[in-house]
Formats: structure tokens, sequence, C-alpha cells
């Protein structure tokens, strides 16, 4: 396989993931949808930027790390289930509490930083993320790729991941969704809550499972 080839079949790969559902979904839906375009735009980006970061990584050979030393990879199971249940439980706390629409000023400033750094969190909590780039770039990059991939695959990576999430940001943000969730959000977020925490706790009980 040419190196381009290779590099097509590893941006397939992502965004057959990107598109699976799970925690980065549900956060650019929740926030696109209760919150505004902005925030589901600016969480989309922070996803963006966590495939470059996982992208990275996997480039310098952190999926060999992992297979090698399994308490390590144990260890960010844990770390990552127990974000991912402290974000439901936040979730959770606020699903009775009214939608205080922002405005134009608050949007600009606080809410959208906060909600591309809660995106990126989210994003970067998952190790299983990190190990499905490490073993997509394993197994489809070549052994010795030239340099312009190292330089090519972050920016590409980024355009896919980003890409998708973007396209949900403004599919959730739409008019009918919003009001959809406006009518429902103590329901919806719970469900998005116990769907996140579902996700934390089988990232922690099948942490003993240290083989990738």
């Amino acid at each position: 396989m040419s190196p381009s080839a290779a590099i097509a079949a590893i941006l397939a790969a992502l965004l057959i993931g990107a598109m699976s559902p799970g925690p980065s979904f549900v956060i650019v839906a929740r926030h696109s949808i209760g919150l505004s375009r902005r925030d589901g735009l600016a969480t989309a980006a922070a996803m963006g930027l966590g495939g470059v970061f996982f992208s990275g990584i996997a480039l310098v050979g952190l999926y060999t790390l992992l297979a090698t030393v399994g308490w390590l990879y144990m260890g960010l199971k844990i770390a990552g289930g127990l974000y991912l249940i402290y974000l439901a439980s936040k979730i959770w706390r606020g699903a009775s509490a009214p939608l205080a629409l922002e405005s134009k000023q608050a949007a600009n400033a606080g809410n959208v930083r906060k909600s591309f750094w809660v995106g990126l969190s989210t994003q970067l909590s998952n190790p299983k993320t990190a190990v499905a780039f490490g073993s997509i770039f394993a197994a489809l990059l070549p052994q010795h790729p030239p340099l312009w991939c190292y330089f090519a695959l972050p920016p590409l990576v980024f355009a896919v991941e980003a890409g998708w999430y973007t396209v949900v940001a403004l599919c959730f943000s739409s008019k009918r969704p919003r009001e959809l969730y406006l009518r429902a959000k103590t329901w919806i977020d719970r469900v998005a809550a116990s769907a996140i925490a579902a996700l934390g706790l089988r990232l922690i009980f099948t942490a003993h499972r240290t083989g990738i």
C-alpha cells in the first residue's frame, strides 16, 4: 500500500470511529442543542484538537508502550472512567435547572471557552480513543513512512474529527431540535448523563483487561 493510500485508509477508519456514538458525540450534541451553535462548534473544534493529539502520540509509538506496559493502560482507563462519571454527575445535577439562554456577550466570553475545554477533556479522557488511533496507525501506516506523512496526518485528522462533529453541531443546533430539548431538558440531560456514566463505568470495570 502506498503512503497516500495508507493515509486515505487511516482517515476513513477514523471517520467511521468518530461516527460511532460515544461520550464525544453526546457532549457535542448536548452543547449544540442545550447551549448554542457557537458552543457546539467550539466543542467540535476541541474534538479535532484531541484527534491531533492522539494522532501525534500514535505516530511516536504510544500504542506500543500501552501494549507493553499493562498497568499504564489500566491506570488510564480508570482515570478516564472516573472523569466521565464526574462529568455525568454534573450533567445529572443540572438536569432539572431551567436553561438560561445566554446573551451574545456571554456566548463570546466564558461559555464558549468552557464548552471547548469540556470537549477537549472529554476527548482526551478516553484511553480507548488513544488505543483506537494507535491500532489504526499501526495496522495501516507503512513501517517507515516518508517524512511528509508526519506533517500531513495531524491536520488531516483534525479536518476529519472536527469536520464530523461540526456536522453534528450544525444539525443539533437548528431550531427544531432546540425546541424539543427545551421541552424535555430534564429527561434528555439525564439520558445523556446516564450514557456517559455507563461508558465511564465500562472503562473502570474492564480496566483489569490490560491486553490491547
